[in-house]
């Protein structure tokens, strides 16, 4: 890496937002009644061409990664899946109620998250969607069903059921491949483990296979990075998400275990992102948006192509819909006025449930700036470039000047696009729009670094 690079990493390695919504939560502001979050849902599915996707989050894992900042609830007692199934399906039951037209609105996502969905069961992941799966009225010309899996806890059983349920997608976290490392962030999980279940997800079926890598882990190294890549390629997965390690110890306190020094800094740090991507453009992958890749058929990248790409809390997808509904404890929920959150603490969002309400803990309702400045985020992150309004390039001269100058990002008439250069700067770039951030910048560190 040239000096100047490495300069450019250094100067711009500043906490900045990932940006998978706007407002980004720690700028959610007016936050809706559960009375005002239904009607937003219910306005949001009034028009008859609607399309909706489902959420699912599943907090349970039996170890903890102690690189994830996810919320999740670490247990080896499997006889607490019944009970947040029977949650999960009241739930449900309660949106059926207060939002009957999710019956006749065409489903076009479903989504399993963690945690790790797959500690429930076969048979209680089949409990949980055939009751939601038969309610609702799927998009079979575009229904796309995907789950997180963790390959160390993973069955035949559970990837045959998933898959008779209608699952064509599945992702497995894998992180690294060197034992090191692996040690480092308590995630013992060997190459055959991986290779295991990636095979029988082929045999069964699965047309698309993801692989969640992470660089910036403690005692990565260029020769490290290497060696998860090859062992990538070898398995040819049709996606691979390589995620910044997110370092937020003020968030998840397991992160003060590692030691400074074997924490790759800044431009040593997004070298290891350059090397492992290099590997993957030579062995004929797509660079997807930000941190994600995908082979030339998958339908990631054929919606970039034709310029469909969308980016949500899920990440990037290949369709937009118009509501996206979260179930589980934490579970975010998004419409084009508002976003609602679930309860975080698994105990209170219990008590909610069971109580029956919809349990309510945050959320935002969008001001009509709130919605520009996320649809040109969205076009930014997407497809990297903008159209600007007259005063918004004004201003895009006196904010991103140091990027201008240094051929980040570009003026072209009213439009803003990131250059080939500054693509690994996209978070950087993004901040410009980023009004609530700009105006009442935060007096503690609440974002993970940019690079």
């Amino acid at each position: 890496m040239s000096t100047d690079l490495k300069d450019l990493f250094a100067k711009y390695d500043v906490p900045a937002p990932r940006y998978t919504s706007y407002p980004t939560v720690p700028f959610w502001t007016k936050s809706p009644t559960t009375e005002q979050w239904v009607a937003s849902l219910n306005d949001a599915l009034g028009d008859e061409t609607a399309t909706w996707a489902i959420y699912m989050h599943l907090p349970f894992c039996e170890t903890l990664c102690t690189f994830c900042a996810c919320n999740t609830v670490t247990t080896r007692d499997h006889g607490r899946e019944d009970g947040y199934v029977d949650l999960l399906l009241r739930e449900w039951a309660l949106y059926r109620q207060v939002a009957p037209q999710l019956a006749s609105r065409p489903l076009q996502q479903l989504h399993l998250g963690g945690g790790s969905p797959t500690f429930f069961s076969a048979d209680n992941l089949k409990r949980i969607l055939t009751p939601m799966l038969g309610d609702a009225q799927k998009d079979e010309a575009n229904f796309d069903a995907s789950v997180e899996i963790d390959p160390r806890r993973t069955t035949l059983d559970q990837l045959q059921t998933l898959y008779g349920l209608g699952f064509t997608r599945i992702s497995l976290g894998v992180q690294d491949f060197n034992e090191e490392v692996q040690k480092l962030v308590n995630r013992h999980q060997p190459f055959e483990i991986t290779r295991r279940v990636n095979d029988q997800a082929r045999e069964v079926g699965y047309t698309s296979i993801n692989f969640d890598l992470i660089y910036g882990l403690p005692r990565q190294t260029l020769q490290s990075i290497e060696l998860t890549a090859e062992k990538t390629i070898e398995l040819r997965p049709d996606r691979i998400a390589l995620y910044s390690f997110a370092l937020v110890p003020w968030i998840k306190p397991t992160q003060r275990s590692y030691k400074d020094e074997d924490l790759p800094k800044a431009g040593e740090k997004r070298a290891l992102y350059e090397r492992a991507r290099q590997m993957l453009l030579d062995a004929g992958y797509i660079e997807i948006g930000m941190d994600h890749f995908a082979l030339p058929h998958d339908p990631l990248s054929l919606a970039q192509a034709e310029g469909k790409l969308h980016r949500n809390f899920m990440g990037y997808t290949e369709a937009r819909t118009r509501v996206l509904l979260g179930f589980g404890v934490s579970a975010i929920s998004e419409t084009p006025t508002c976003f609602h959150q679930n309860e975080k603490k698994l105990q209170d969002y219990e008590r909610r449930v069971l109580a029956g309400e919809l349990p309510t803990m945050r959320g935002h309702l969008l001001t009509e700036e709130d919605q520009q400045r996320r649809e040109q985020i969205l076009e930014f992150m997407t497809r990297f470039k903008v159209e600007l309004s007259h005063e918004q390039q004004t201003d895009a001269r006196e904010f991103l000047q140091p990027l201008l100058n240094d051929g980040l990002v570009e003026l072209a008439g009213d439009e803003l696009q990131l250059t080939e250069a500054g693509r690994p700067f996209l978070r950087n770039a993004t901040m410009f729009f980023d009004q609530r951030l700009r105006r009442q910048e935060p007096q503690t560190q609440i974002f993970s670094q940019a690079l």
